[in-house]
């Protein structure tokens, strides 16, 4: 029969959590042949609770050089009873919650408190939406087809290195049943129409923003015949929902200003970032602001990032980076409206239009980083490793071989032209898991797509050719960050949280080992150096000889009950972490490995 939904949805939430507890947090005291050694390990990790004077054990299925580990049981030490006793992972969660907050040293007591209980609710609700998920979805064929859609709803553990990977506050059970992108559902927008002199557009397109919007619901509505002074505004269903219990908007409906349309059109499916939007049929998907926290953050679109993708929209045409590099695309973000309101910065109005280069006929074998390497089911093969046996398979090699050509195939399309980008044009992008699609229809990776108008970065020291090139970046200047800065943000989000992903899934899979892949990191790396020289080449000199990596600690971040999106600079919480590149690393025990990265990294500060 297998393990319930619940206890795979509880698995999964300690694995997350421990993941980043080890890495931000304690990198515990590993021992071989210690009481939890079986058949699936021979390592244990031990993790001390001062403040209860205990300690836990936890049994390792799976060591990774990366630090992304595989955990099987865990016990509790009893003083009383001078014995290891088995615990619960979702107790062994809250045991170290506890332990989180005793070591914060600082923190106004009865604020620790209410944080320590933000903490534990976001992971309860993060583990109870997560197992509603499995228990829908695990027997639906779905999950594993390799069409754009389905491996955008195939996410139900969420982000790999999140503590509360599924926390959906603002999103009650049924709301999920209609609009989460796990249990693929489709629905209509709703529709505002606004009088014009209350509305905001741009577009770097050859269609206004209003156009675009029009152009939705045309084919399905076409005696809809909107006055001349008054344009259509889509919402998400939430957010009109909560746009029509706001003061201001109910004074501009009275006022004649603002006229609710209700659901028009065709039906649209969430995407993976739940907020945006897909349809087979539409020529664009969708970004709105949604009332709701995922993992750390209320998923608002903020004016100067609305601004940001038209300008970068128009930047990135003009660098002619898409013809240089024809297997590496960005997906524009060049349009969008939004309603002005008397004293607001921001309305709740704000919609973004992106490119869907995914339409109906053309969907098959696109799939996001975060879907590839995500863990499988129980009884399941991840889709990394299905793809490769299949390759394997038809070309008649080994596992081992066919990895490596693969692992090659996406250094080159989806790491070299991200670094040559930043290198020649200063411009970096927050290349993470799920902002990452890679075009797999022959197997191995054809094409990278990035998508995200709130994840660029445009160097300092290219400020004045940017501005040559492009002169509306001097709309955006919160694009422009120092050198130092970007390596930090462009190394976590590039390297240790898109490509150290992907060799670990080949490691659990048994493909090939990490430590090869790493080696042909390396060589590439080395190959690439000798070719960059800008900005990228202190970058790539940091991943060959630093002993630790800047790391975005997301249960700190969590932990100080930080909103990065909303934070001055979109600040989470950095730390550092071991270089599994740096050969000066290599041969030591996770625990040495930490105390030394942790050294450095506070010698440099």
């Amino acid at each position: 029969m297998g393990p319930s939904a619940r206890a795979i949805a509880e698995q999964a939430s300690f694995q997350a959590f421990l993941h980043g507890y080890l890495q931000e947090i304690d990198p515990g005291q590993w021992r071989e042949h210690t009481v939890l050694t079986g058949p699936s390990g021979q390592w244990t990790c031990e993790l001390s609770l001062e403040s209860q004077r205990s300690r836990l054990a936890i049994e390792i299925v799976y060591r990774s050089d990366l630090g992304r580990h595989r955990y099987g049981k865990v016990q509790q030490w009893l003083n009383g009873r001078y014995s290891w006793a088995e615990i619960e992972p979702f107790q062994a969660m809250c045991l170290l919650v506890r332990e989180l907050y005793a070591r914060s040293a600082g923190m106004v007591p009865e604020l620790r408190k209410l944080r320590e209980l933000e903490l534990l609710h976001r992971l309860t609700d993060s583990y109870g939406v997560m197992t509603r998920y499995v228990a829908k979805r695990r027997h639906d064929p779905r999950l594993h087809q390799n069409c754009f859609l389905e491996a955008e709803q195939s996410l139900l553990f969420g982000h790999a290195s999140h503590p509360t990977p599924k926390s959906r506050q603002g999103m009650p059970e049924w709301q999920q049943d209609a609009y989460a992108p796990e249990l693929a559902n489709r629905f209509q927008l709703h529709y505002f129409m606004v009088h014009q002199s209350c509305v905001e557009q741009d577009s770097a397109t050859a269609l206004p923003a209003s156009t675009m919007a029009e152009c939705l619901i045309r084919g399905g509505h076409p005696t809809l015949n909107l006055p001349e002074d008054h344009v259509l505004i889509p919402a998400h269903p939430l957010q009109a929902q909560w746009l029509l219990l706001q003061p201001a908007v109910q004074s501009a409906i009275q006022d004649g200003a603002i006229h609710p349309l209700g659901a028009l059109g065709p039906e649209f499916s969430a995407t993976s970032s739940v907020r945006t939007l897909y349809s087979e049929q539409a020529d664009w998907m969708l970004k709105f602001s949604i009332p709701v926290k995922v993992t750390n953050s209320l998923r608002v679109n903020k004016v100067p990032e609305l601004r940001a993708g038209v300008v970068m929209a128009r930047l990135i045409q003009r660098t002619g980076f898409a013809e240089s590099e024809p297997a590496f695309r960005i997906l524009q973000d060049p349009a969008y409206l939004t309603v002005k309101l008397p004293g607001q910065a921001e309305s709740g109005f704000e919609m973004i239009f992106r490119e869907n280069p995914f339409p109906e006929g053309e969907d098959h074998g696109v799939i996001s980083l975060a879907a590839l390497t995500q863990d499988p089911l129980p009884g399941r093969n991840s889709r990394l490793l299905s793809l490769i046996e299949g390759v394997a398979l038809n070309e008649n090699r080994s596992l081992a071989s066919v990895s490596q050509d693969w692992f090659q195939h996406y250094l080159a399309c989806a790491i070299a032209p991200a670094l040559r980008l930043y290198d020649e044009h200063g411009i970096a992008l927050e290349a993470h898991q799920q902002n990452s699609l890679l075009d797999i229809r022959g197997g191995y990776p054809h094409r990278y797509y990035y998508r995200d108008n709130q994840g660029y970065y445009l160097s300092e020291s290219r400020r004045e050719s940017l501005t040559a090139l492009c002169p509306d970046v001097l709309d955006t200047p919160e694009l422009f960050y120092r050198d130092a800065m970007i390596r930090d943000r462009f190394c976590y989000y590039l390297i240790v949280n898109q490509l150290f992903s992907v060799i670990a899934r080949f490691g659990v899979d048994g493909l090939v080992s990490e430590a090869v892949l790493l080696r042909q990191l390396r060589c590439f790396l080395q190959s690439e150096l000798a070719r960059l020289d800008g900005p990228a080449r202190p970058l790539v000199a940091m991943l060959l000889e630093d002993s630790c990596l800047p790391y975005k600690g997301n249960l700190l971040t969590r932990v100080h009950d930080v909103d990065e999106l909303n934070a001055e600079l979109e600040m989470a919480v950095y730390t550092s972490i071991p270089n599994p590149l740096c050969r000066r690393v290599q041969s030591l025990l996770p625990s040495q490995i930490r105390k030394q990265a942790v050294e450095v990294h506070h010698g440099a500060a």
